[in-house]
C-alpha cells in the first residue's frame, strides 16, 4: 500500500480526537494522521466553557495542544474544513472544500450537538446553546446584558450554567421537566442534595413543569409557557440534552444505535472505521445494556482503546467510568455507574466528609453486598480512593466505610 493510502484520518475536534493525536504521536504514527475539524481552531478544553469561560470576557478557549505541537507531531491539520461524505469502498472522506482524503483507518470522534426544542426556532437573539466555544462567547456577551436567565433543563451544563449566571449576579430560573434534577446521571440522594444547595443559594428551581407555547417578536423570545402560565423571558439557555452526531456514520451504512455501535477495540461494524468518545454505543460489563457516556474521562479512555487497536496492540476496553461536575462551591464527583432506581438488594451507604462540613459527603452504592459506584460531594479525597477501590474490585463492609475515622486507604492494604 502507498503512503498516500497509508493515512488515519480523525474526524472530530473534542476530546477524543485530541487525545488520539497525543496517542498516536507518542506511538511515532504522528506523520500518518490528518485531523478533520469542522471549527476552525485546534481541539480545545471543554468543561471551562460553562465556568470560567463565561465569567470573565478575557478568558480563551484553552487548546489542548498548541498548532506548533501538531507541526512538529507531523499531524496534518484541515480546521475550519468539515468531512461531508465518507466512501467506504474507496476508503475515503470528502470535504466541504472538496479535498478528498484517502485513508487506511477512519476514525470517527464526531461528538454530540445540543438538543432543540421543538416549536422554537433557531437563531433567535436571546436563546443560547452551549456545545462549543462559539456558542460560549456568544452566550457570555448575553450574559452581559441580560438580568434574569431561564435555563431550561436540569442536567450537568444547564446547571453548571445556572451556578455561574447566579455568581455573576443574575436572577436565575432552572426549568426541569423530570421529577428531580440530574435523573439520568445520579442517584436520588445526591440529586436532593443538588437541588438544596441550588435553591439555597438563590436559584428558583422549578421541577416536573410542562414547557408549552412560545411568544416571538422578531428575532427574540418573549415568553413561553411553564405549567400553563406565560413567562417572561430575558435570556433562555436549553440545556435540555444532547444527540451523538451520527449522520456522517449513518450516511456510510455503518451500524448506529443512539450513537455508532462499536466493539471492545473501538471498531464499528467496519473493521476499517473505529469510533470513539460522546458519538459511541458500546458494551461495558458493568452495565445491563450497551450504554453512551457523555464525558472527557469516557472520551480520553476510548482514545487510549483506539491508539492500542490502530499500533497493532489491541487491547479491549475496560475502563471504569468516572465522571465530574461544577455548580459554583459544589463539586461532584461520581466513581462507577449509579444502579438504576429499584434495582434489587441496593443498599445506600453515606460517609460524612472531612471536617464537620454537612455539605461535605459521599454516598457508597452497594448492589447484593459489592461496592459499584461512589458519588461524592466536595470530598476529592473520597473520590480518589474510591476510583482504587472500583477498579481493585474490593468492597469493604458498609459499617467500615461509614466510619469516619477511618481512612478509606486502609480497604487497599
Amino acid at each position: 500500500m502507498s503512503n498516500t493510502h497509508n493515512h488515519i484520518v480523525i474526524i472530530g475536534g473534542g476530546h477524543a480526537a485530541a487525545q488520539l493525536c497525543v496517542g498516536l504521536a507518542e506511538a511515532g504514527q504522528g506523520a500518518r494522521v490528518h485531523l478533520v475539524c469542522e471549527e476552525a481552531c485546534e481541539p480545545y478544553h471543554r468543561p471551562p466553557l460553562s465556568k470560567a469561560f463565561l465569567k470573565n470576557a478575557e478568558e480563551a478557549a484553552q487548546p489542548h495542544k498548541a498548532a506548533d505541537w501538531y507541526r512538529e507531531a507531523g499531524i496534518t491539520l484541515h480546521l475550519g474544513d468539515a468531512a461531508t461524505a465518507i466512501d467506504r469502498a474507496a476508503r475515503t472522506v470528502t470535504l466541504r472544500s472538496g479535498a478528498v482524503l484517502p485513508y487506511e483507518r477512519l476514525v470517527l470522534a464526531t461528538g454530540t450537538r445540543a438538543r432543540r426544542l421543538a416549536g422554537l426556532p433557531d437563531g433567535l437573539d436571546n436563546v443560547a446553546m452551549l456545545r462549543a466555544a462559539d456558542e460560549a462567547q456568544r452566550l457570555r456577551a448575553r450574559l452581559i446584558a441580560a438580568q434574569n436567565v431561564t435555563v431550561l433543563g436540569g442536567g450537568f451544563i444547564g446547571l453548571e450554567v445556572a451556578a455561574t449566571a447566579q455568581a455573576l449576579g443574575k436572577t436565575v430560573r432552572v426549568i426541569e421537566s423530570a421529577p428531580r434534577l440530574l435523573g439520568r446521571a445520579v442517584s436520588p440522594e445526591l440529586s436532593a442534595h443538588v437541588l438544596a444547595t441550588h435553591r439555597a443559594a438563590g436559584i428558583d428551581v422549578v421541577l416536573g413543569a410542562r414547557v408549552g407555547a412560545f411568544e416571538i417578536a422578531g428575532d427574540r423570545l418573549v415568553s413561553m409557557e411553564v405549567d400553563g402560565v406565560a413567562q417572561p423571558v430575558d435570556l433562555l439557555l436549553l440545556g435540555i440534552g444532547a444527540v451523538p452526531e451520527t449522520a456522517l456514520a449513518e450516511a456510510a451504512g455503518l451500524e448506529c444505535a443512539d450513537g455508532i455501535v462499536v466493539d471492545p477495540h473501538m471498531q464499528t461494524s467496519d473493521a476499517a472505521v473505529l469510533a470513539i468518545g460522546d458519538c459511541t454505543r458500546f458494551t461495558d460489563r458493568r452495565a445491563a445494556a450497551p450504554l453512551r457516556l457523555e464525558s472527557v474521562q469516557n472520551a480520553n479512555d476510548q482514545a487510549r482503546t483506539a491508539v492500542a487497536t490502530l499500533t497493532g496492540a489491541p487491547k479491549p476496553h475496560d475502563a471504569l467510568p468516572w465522571f465530574w461536575s461544577e455548580q459554583g462551591a459544589m463539586r461532584l464527583q461520581m466513581a462507577g455507574l449509579v444502579p438504576a432506581e429499584g434495582t434489587p438488594a441496593h443498599v445506600v451507604v453515606r460517609r460524612a466528609g472531612p471536617g464537620a462540613n454537612p455539605n461535605a459527603f459521599s454516598l457508597f452504592h452497594y448492589v447484593a453486598g459489592q461496592l459499584v459506584c461512589v458519588e461524592s460531594a466536595n470530598a476529592p479525597v473520597d473520590h480518589m480512593m474510591s476510583r482504587k477501590l472500583l477498579e481493585a474490585g474490593r468492597s469493604p463492609d458498609a459499617a467500615a466505610v461509614a466510619d469516619v475515622g477511618m481512612p478509606l486507604k486502609n480497604h487497599l492494604a
